[in-house]
């Protein structure tokens, strides 16, 4: 090693002890001399030189490798004695394995770093300039897959539907974890420090390296689509039978047994046990007849419930990294609430949520208060699409639905003075309101977490509708199936709110609202895929259509920079 390059290292951990920058002490070998000139000359040098014939992905953090390097005084960090190190081996092997992550290894230079350690590995020796070139694409590698861990490879801004959830607040210091992965032998421990911290991360990573499996076991299986006119039921028979055993077993939801040539095509009961199965992770309704909902699900190969897996595990590294001990989670894919404190979940009840061309939105808010036995100021879209052309239609519309015309004073209007058949949404100058009563769109409860969506959870006097399968219903806010088992949770440090006085209360004839102790977070998320604490897969419909468009965005090369520098 040279004078010049070891009085640089003595000098920069003299330094280290006075700055906020941690460094690392460096190991250098007599003949890296050469390889550091070749790094210095590869980054300051114009982009064509890193373009090089086995490098078709462009450096994306080039000022972030600059201010690695010259902190190292450009020694290498992944090859030693002229040859990879065995971290260098490690990244490599965690650069293919972020398939599991429902990343692209590709994006992490994997067809450059590839052709590189196979020249070593068949016994030639990489040159000084190629060892440069590997040691600054394993770097970026490192800090590209270190930024997508983190905080996700897409944007939640770049997509059409609505995510409005607070992010992860800062970067973590990603040189800082680039030396400190160099300094030891951890390079996976790092990176894994990295991955959200939420256990169904993990959980869901090892469901998409099942899929892997059974995606390599599906290859070469040429099953048919299925598809029924009418609903297939138990000792029905059809010709398909025989191909549904076969996938159900596939998936694990049945045993297969033999059968006699004349019960293949039979519907059986064994065969609807496998069915009810199999409905309950796709979160269909569990009542074992073969409909169309269930044969769509069942058409879905391993592959595409990796890509399910993938965009789903994108949407979980978009979340922050805290940890809540109390908080309401709704899933708009699974039509779920839960309450849940410390991990318990206290409260688990069905929902139903926006219809498709009113979406309910993603994102995070405090809820602060209940109103019993609610007013509802009728919302300016639902005024425009619903309730004037009803009145128009006809104006005991009003009377019927306990409904009152209210000017800007707050007076309440004769409806018969109105001169309906002029009213549009642009131009009606009134609000009309709905008392409270069995027939109010609310119900007997609403739970109030502000935010700029006009978004809450409420009671519905329409109960039916949650035996629905299709449960995107409402005009985006989130009716929830049990209001009363809420309300007696979120009031049970109020001595004063007994179960009596709550019943009491959502049958008034007037508003109370009731202002909570502590406000409680409510993060309404949007996952078609999770894996549950007993390993459980969930598979879920997309209700709006937005896992296509993010599964594009994450497949699509990353060709341009896309980690910032380092603070």
């Amino acid at each position: 090693m040279s004078t010049v390059i070891g009085f640089r290292i003595l000098l920069l951990l003299l330094l280290s002890t006075l700055s906020e920058v941690t460094f690392f002490p460096i190991k250098a070998f007599s003949n890296d001399a050469p390889i550091a000139l070749e790094i210095r000359s590869l980054l300051e040098g114009n982009e064509t030189q890193l373009s090089v014939a086995n490098n078709p992905t462009p450096i994306h953090s080039r000022s972030t490798l600059l201010t690695f390097y010259s902190e190292r005084a450009f020694l290498p960090g992944w090859s030693g004695a002229q040859q990879p190190t065995c971290k260098a081996r490690e990244l490599l092997y965690l650069i293919r394995q972020a398939r599991f992550d429902g990343l692209v290894p590709e994006d992490y230079h994997l067809e450059a770093v590839n052709a590189l350690f196979d020249k070593d590995m068949a016994g030639t020796s990489l040159s000084e300039r190629e060892l440069a070139l590997l040691d600054i694409l394993l770097s970026d590698a490192f800090v590209l897959y270190s930024h997508h861990l983190f905080k996700g490879k897409v944007h939640p801004e770049h997509l059409r539907g609505t995510w409005d959830i607070r992010s992860k607040e800062n970067e973590p210091g990603i040189l800082g974890k680039l030396n400190l992965a160099l300094a030891g032998d951890n390079v996976r421990d790092v990176l894994q420090s990295l991955r959200p911290r939420f256990p169904v991360y993990e959980r869901m990573r090892l469901s998409m390296k099942k899929y892997q499996r059974m995606a390599n076991a599906y290859e070469g299986k040429n099953w048919m689509p299925l598809a029924t006119e009418e609903p297939v039921k138990i000792n029905q028979r059809h010709g398909q039978i025989p191909i549904i055993r076969e996938k159900l077993v596939f998936w694990k939801d049945m045993v297969g047994l033999p059968l006699p040539e004349e019960e293949l095509h039979v519907y059986d009961s064994v065969t609807a046990e496998g069915v009810k199965n199999f409905q309950l992770r796709n979160g269909l309704q569990p009542d074992g007849v073969l409909g169309r909902a269930t044969l769509e699900a069942l058409n879905q190969s391993p592959q595409q419930l990796m890509d399910k897996v993938a965009v789903n595990l994108e949407r979980i590294r978009w979340l922050p990294d805290t940890t809540l001990q109390k908080f309401i989670l709704v899933n708009i894919a699974n039509y779920s609430m839960d309450l849940i404190r410390n991990r318990d979940t206290l409260l688990h009840s069905n929902v139903i949520v926006g219809k498709s061309y009113r979406k309910t939105p993603v994102f995070n808010a405090d809820m602060s208060y209940l109103v019993f036995s609610p007013t509802w100021t009728i919302p300016p879209t639902i005024l425009k699409n619903d309730v004037l052309p009803a009145i128009r239609k006809n104006v005991n519309y009003l009377a019927q639905k306990n409904m009152r015309v209210i000017d800007p004073s707050g007076q309440e209007i004769n409806p018969t003075t109105v001169d309906w058949q002029q009213m549009t949404g642009a131009n009606f100058p009134y609000l009309i309101r709905q008392n409270p009563g069995p027939q109010n769109s609310l119900g007997l409860v609403k739970f109030m977490f502000p935010n700029s969506y006009s978004v809450y959870i409420h009671d519905t006097p329409s109960r039916e509708l949650f035996y629905r399968e299709d449960r995107a219903l409402s005009s985006g806010c989130i009716r929830i199936e049990k209001p009363f088992e809420l309300a007696q949770l979120l009031l049970k440090d109020q001595p004063l709110w007994s179960d009596e006085r709550i019943r009491s209360a959502m049958q008034q004839n007037t508003e109370q609202i009731v202002r909570l102790n502590q406000k409680i977070p409510v993060i309404i998320l949007y996952l078609t895929f999770w894996t549950d604490s007993n390993h459980n897969e969930n598979i879920r419909k997309d209700i709006y259509d937005r896992d296509s468009e993010l599964l594009k965005l994450l497949q699509t090369p990353v060709a341009f920079s896309v980690v910032g520098e380092e603070n």
